[in-house]
C-alpha cells in the first residue's frame, strides 16, 4: 500500500502537553477505525510548529478525508517514492 508523509501546520505543536497530544491521537485513531483498514497511521514527529505524520493509504484523497473528519490540517501530502536508510546502503 502507498505510504504518505503529511505535513501539518500546528502553531505551538511542540508545547502541547502529553494529554493534549493523546487526546488528538485518540480522536484520529477513532476516525481511522471508522474509515476501515485501508488507511493506517504509522507514526508522527512533533516539531515546534508542525507535525509530520506517516500513513499508509490507497491515495492522497483518503489521507485528506481523514484530516477533514478529524478537523486537523493536512497542509502538504506527499507520496513516498523510496525509502533510504543506512542499512540499505550496503
Amino acid at each position: 500500500m502507498p505510504q504518505f508523509v503529511i505535513e501539518r501546520e500546528v502553531p505551538g505543536a511542540g508545547k502541547l502537553s502529553d494529554s493534549e497530544l493523546r487526546e488528538l491521537s485518540m480522536r484520529s485513531l477513532e476516525t481511522l477505525r471508522g474509515m476501515g483498514p485501508q488507511i493506517q497511521w504509522l507514526h508522527s514527529y512533533v516539531t515546534e510548529d508542525k507535525v509530520y505524520c506517516v500513513y499508509l493509504a490507497p491515495d492522497e484523497n483518503t489521507v485528506r478525508e481523514h484530516a477533514r473528519r478529524v478537523g486537523i490540517p493536512a497542509d502538504r501530502v506527499s507520496a513516498v517514492r523510496r525509502l533510504i536508510d543506512p542499512v540499505n546502503l550496503q
